[in-house]
Formats: C-alpha cells, sequence, structure tokens
C-alpha cells in the first residue's frame, strides 16, 4: 500500500508528466520487410532485456539483448532482419524486484497469450486487403450485438464443423437452417433482417477461456493484450500470425456482406491487476484510492487509470490501430463511466480528423459498476455528464429500456408494456431521445437507444415473468419493439431478441456453457411471426426521416403529443429526403381496452399495426376517428 501510495504521489507530479510523457506513436515490437524496432516505455527500469524465442510455448531464449535507454522513459533496440513470427518478452529490472514479462503493445501472441510475436502485417492481410471498405453509411443504423462464439456454434446454423465458433464462420456464405437451402442463417438472415452494423462482443485477446478449448466460454470481458484478436476464435492459435488473418477475413466479409464492424471494447480494467502494464510500470495504469488500494469501480479487482497521459495515450492509439490496420468502424466502450470525459472527446476527434466527421461510431455505458479513484480534476464519462462529450459519441439509454420493460436490476418491476402505470411521460421522453430540458443530451446522436443486450434478462425471459402466457407474451413483445423502433436514438438490439431469445431466466450468463448462451437458429423460424414483425419495423424506419434525423434540430419534428393512462401518442414532421409520408403518428397502448382517437385532418395510412408491420406495404386508407385494439402501437402516416 505505501508503495503504490508513494508511486501515485510521483506519477501525479507535474515533474515526472514533463519528463517521462513520450509522444510517439511507436511504442511495440514494429516488424517491416528489412527491420525489426522494438520500444518499451518504462520510465522506472533499472535495466531491460530482450529475450527471443522459437515459438509461443516453452522453448528456451535464443537471444537475450540489453535494451538501451533512451529520453522519456523508453528502451530501444534495433536489428536489420525481420523477425516477424519470432517471439519475444522483456526482462526487467525494477527497484525492488526482477520480473520476465510481456509488451502492452504487443500486435501478436502465442496459445493462451503466452509470449509476444513479433509480426509482419503486411503479411497477415487476406486477398484484396488494401482494397477493403466499409459500406457506405446508411440513413439509419441498426446495430445488432453478437458474440462470435455464440453466432456460429450451434449445430442448426448450418455452419461447417469446423468453423463453428470460429471468425472464419464470418466468411460462409448461403448458410441455411440445418443445411436445408431454404432457411437463411448467419449473414444472409442478418441481411435480411436489415441489419446495417454488426457489434462484435469481445475480440481482443481476452484471459477468461483456454483458446485450445472447444466448449470453454465467456462474454470476454477480461482484456489481457488489447491490440491482439482473441485466440480461441482462430483456427489455429498456436501461431500468432493465423488468428490476425483469420480476424482481417471476419471484417473483409462482413464488409462484402454490408455490415460495418463495431468493436466492444473494455479499456476500463483488465483481466488481473498483476497484468503486463503493471510488471512494465508499476501502478501506472491503475488507480488507488487515499489509502493505498486498487480501485475497483468496475468489480473486476481493478480500475485503469485513463486519465493518465500515457495510460490515455495507450487507449487512444490502441482504438486507432483497430480502426486503421483492421478496419473497424465503431467502437461501444464497456463501463464508459471509468473513463474520463476529454480522453472520449480526445478520440472522438481524433478519429474524425483522420476518417471524417461522425464516419466512426462511439458510444458506450454511461455508468460504472461502483466509485473510483479517479484523479483529482478529472471528469468521469457519466450519465449526468453528457452535455461534457462531443454530440456524436452516444450512450446506452437505461431509463428507455427501464421505462419500456421494466427494471432491470428488480426482475418483478414491470414496465409500461407489461402494464406498469406512471410511465407515460417517459415513453414519450424516449422518443425524443431525451432531448428534453435539464437532460443535458444535446441530439438524438447521442443516444443509444434499445431494450436488451448481453447483461441481464433478455426481453423474453423479462416478459416472461410478468406474462407467463406465451401468445400475450408475443403481442408485449411487439408492443415493445414497436415502442422503441420508433424512438429518434440510434437502435440497437441484441441478437436473437427478435425470434424470443432465452437464457432459461439467468440475468448474467456471462461464465455459463455455450449451450445455454449459443444463437438457437431453430427459434428464427419457431417464432417467425415475431421475427417478421422486427424485420418490418426496422424496414419502415428507414423510410421515415423523422425517425432517423440525429441532429441537434430533429426535437422540432415532435408538434403534438399526448398521453393517458396507459397509452401515449404522438405526430411527428417526417418531411426529408425519400420521405413517403410527411408526417407520422405514433400510438402506443398497453391497456386492456381498446383507445379511440381522432386523427388530424387528412387521409392517413396505417403503416404497422398490433399484428403486423407490413401494413405499409399495402396500406389501409383512414380518416377522423381510429380505435388502438389492446397491447398494441399503431404507426399512421399522411401522404406527402
Amino acid at each position: 500500500m505505501r508503495k503504490a501510495l508513494r508511486l501515485k504521489k510521483l506519477y501525479q507530479s507535474d515533474e515526472f508528466c514533463q519528463e517521462y510523457t513520450y509522444a510517439g506513436n511507436d511504442l511495440g515490437a514494429v516488424c517491416t520487410g528489412n527491420q525489426t524496432c522494438f520500444k518499451l516505455w518504462s520510465p522506472l527500469a533499472k535495466s531491460v532485456t530482450l529475450l527471443l524465442y522459437r515459438d509461443g510455448e516453452t522453448s528456451p531464449a535464443f537471444a537475450s539483448i540489453p535494451m538501451v535507454r533512451q529520453e522519456q522513459g523508453v528502451w530501444f533496440y534495433r536489428t536489420p532482419e525481420s523477425l516477424h513470427g519470432v517471439y519475444y518478452e522483456y526482462r526487467i529490472e525494477h527497484e525492488d524486484k526482477t520480473v520476465i514479462t510481456g509488451d502492452p503493445y504487443a500486435r501478436a501472441c502465442g496459445c493462451n497469450s503466452r509470449r509476444c510475436m513479433v509480426v509482419d502485417l503486411r503479411r497477415t492481410d487476406p486477398a484484396g486487403w488494401s482494397d477493403d471498405k466499409a459500406p457506405k453509411k446508411c440513413a439509419e443504423d441498426i446495430i445488432y450485438e453478437l458474440h462470435v462464439k455464440e453466432f456460429s456454434w450451434h449445430p442448426s446454423g448450418g455452419f461447417p464443423e469446423e468453423y463453428r465458433g470460429k471468425y472464419n464462420a464470418f466468411s460462409c456464405d448461403a448458410t441455411t437452417l440445418h443445411g436445408d437451402g431454404v432457411h437463411p442463417t448467419g449473414l444472409d438472415y442478418l441481411k435480411d433482417l436489415g441489419v446495417t452494423s454488426v457489434q462484435l462482443m469481445p475480440v481482443y485477446d481476452y484471459g477468461s477461456v483456454d483458446d485450445e478449448s472447444p466448449t470453454d466460454f465467456n462474454w470476454g470481458y477480461d482484456p489481457v493484450y488489447y491490440n491482439i484478436p482473441e485466440g480461441s476464435y482462430a483456427s489455429d492459435p498456436h501461431h500468432g500470425e493465423v488468428r490476425i488473418q483469420e480476424f482481417k477475413q471476419m471484417v473483409q466479409s462482413l464488409h462484402r456482406h454490408g455490415f460495418r464492424v463495431i468493436m466492444d471494447v473494455v479499456y476500463n480494467h483488465t483481466y488481473r491487476l498483476d497484468s503486463v502494464f503493471q510488471q512494465v510500470v508499476p501502478w501506472y495504469y491503475y488507480r488507488v484510492d487515499s489509502h493505498g488500494l486498487p480501485a475497483d469501480g468496475s468489480c473486476c479487482g481493478c480500475d485503469v487509470a485513463s486519465e493518465r497521459p500515457m495510460c490515455a495515450n495507450f487507449i487512444l492509439d490502441s482504438v486507432l490501430y483497430w480502426a486503421e490496420e483492421y478496419h473497424i468502424d465503431g467502437f461501444r466502450f464497456d463501463l464508459m463511466g471509468l473513463l474520463d470525459v476529454e480522453l472520449m472527446n480526445r478520440i472522438r476527434k481524433a478519429l474524425d480528423t483522420r476518417y471524417g466527421k461522425g464516419e466512426k461510431l462511439i458510444y458506450g455505458e454511461p455508468w460504472a459498476a461502483g466509485p473510483t479513484a479517479m484523479e483529482k480534476g478529472s471528469v468521469p464519462a457519466l450519465k449526468k455528464n453528457i452535455a461534457l462529450l462531443d454530440e456524436n459519441i452516444g450512450m446506452f439509454c437505461d431509463d428507455t429500456r427501464d421505462a419500456i420493460k421494466g427494471h432491470v436490476f428488480y426482475a418483478e418491476v414491470p414496465g409500461f408494456v407489461t402494464g406498469a402505470p406512471g410511465l407515460e411521460e417517459q415513453i414519450l421522453h424516449s422518443a425524443m431521445a431525451w432531448c428534453v430540458e435539464g437532460s443535458g443530451v444535446k441530439a438524438p446522436s447521442q443516444i443509444i437507444t434499445y431494450v436488451s443486450a448481453h447483461d441481464n434478462l433478455t426481453l423474453w425471459d423479462k416478459l416472461a415473468i410478468a406474462v407467463p402466457d406465451e401468445q400475450e407474451r408475443i403481442r408485449r413483445n411487439k408492443l415493445a419493439a414497436a415502442v422503441y423502433m420508433t424512438c429518434q436514438g440510434r437502435l440497437f438490439l441484441l441478437s436473437g431478441e427478435e425470434f424470443a431469445r432465452t437464457k432459461d431466466g439467468l440475468d448474467n450468463t456471462y461464465n455459463e456453457s455455450i449451450q445455454l448462451n449459443r444463437l438457437d437458429w431453430e427459434r428464427a423460424y419457431a417464432f417467425e411471426d415475431l421475427r417478421n414483425y422486427y424485420k418490418g419495423l426496422i424496414a419502415l424506419r428507414k423510410l421515415c426521416p423523422g425517425l432517423c434525423d440525429k441532429s441537434p434540430q430533429a426535437r422540432e419534428r415532435f408538434f403534438s403529443q399526448w398521453s393517458s393512462p396507459g397509452v401515449t401518442g404522438y405526430y411527428l414532421d417526417n418531411q426529408g429526403a425519400g420521405a413517403q409520408w410527411s408526417t407520422l403518428c405514433v400510438i402506443c397502448n398497453q391497456n386492456s381496452q381498446t383507445w379511440e382517437h381522432t386523427l388530424l385532418p387528412g387521409s392517413w395510412e396505417i403503416l404497422a399495426d398490433g399484428n403486423s408491420s407490413l401494413c405499409w406495404k399495402s396500406p389501409k386508407t383512414v380518416s377522423g376517428k381510429i380505435f388502438v385494439p389492446p397491447v398494441s402501437a399503431l404507426i399512421l402516416g399522411k401522404k406527402a
């Protein structure tokens, strides 16, 4: 504890920051065709020795090379040869001990994170990689959360057995249910549903599974090496270059099929406190409290000190590395509330400068699992500080989620769609993406609208608590979908939500079996009516500029709204490029009685009701008085 406090005081000093903040972006092992350069930032080390190995397993070092200390705490070694495929570690002599450790900036490693590997990244590029580009941005983002192993593990998906649970499954074309050639699964299924962006749950190297086990499962929120793809999803985890190439092939395939790729990143904590960061620069990358104890706002045993200059630089460089080297199109930040506002805005600015304003998506969880010891003067990227964040940094909206389906932590507490009273105002605020007085929200671009994600109960399992009857539950599931898919925020859904995904009522399945967590593709067709309802809503939304508007002026589109116990409704200006209807009317009725409403003057078309979200394809024209059946939504459009 004393050492941690002593080092904390040192790291906070102006003298340390001025002398040891390295501005370069070339740390790690950089290998090209004719040379390899190693750079390690370890300002307190007394000496650093580079150890080279023939493999990533147990072979003895074939070379032991003293590194040269340079300015700003950087240790350096260069050789005029390519060491591609050679594994390495560092032996670091500190004031009180000597350690052998990996490289925080490593770009490749061996099986189960053993030993870092030198890699010439150009030798990992698949054919056509230099021409790979993200598909053009759509009018609306439909973000679909996927886990690599869950996606293809179940036999019903029709993937080749050797690809199931692997990166390579994403390169499979035309997969069908049990290979029947009729019912699409995989990427064809997602395209048919209307998904535009796939958010991959953690795909960096994490420590909670055995790379060689076909059945080990974890969500992956356990970072070991931030800049290396996870080995358990590769066909060969023993050769560090394989996972890199297969990851790139996955991204390439997703792009080719029309999907943008978003990466779930966890820069707020590491798998263990005794990490490569701690070994290289003790206590620099982690927060400690006033007693010298590790901060634990992540509830994972450690909090990353994002506000320290070299830690912030690492996170920024890592994001830019994934965007550039792996063509990643967006980043979802886990427990973003543990990171600081300054860093988040800095990341946003850097991506905008390099790729164009708003081209890369950024959003995250605006909360922490507990208090943290962020250094004085730093502001956490929490929901309450949304006004301090760039308008193109989004936040998951728990207010919308809980208003629609009920309290996320108290399973018995219902929401609007399960009959809870007094939530009408929150539903209307959700429709406006919380761009209301006092919220601090600048624009719908700051709001991620959703009702379920990998955390907590699936929507179907949450509804099951209040609604035992399956047919009634489907009705209320449809109502939930209609409510959040007519909100102005950016749309997000958990994979399989559209076909009543269940985890048998368990709310935290991060380390449960793959058998429980897998996507069951059979349900996509067992619950075809529900899936088609989602599909129709997604397609309809893309035709409605009033719902897709993410600008600060989007709030002004609402020109009438009302509520009554169990009912909400509003009119929306829907003018814009490609609009088929000049005005929208949305009414949501949670009650067991029919709701009567008199429409504004004119001729209106029914676009969706409680049974079908595809009414807009052959619309029925109505005017004057209309009736909204129990437990349903009604969406109408007035022709331009």
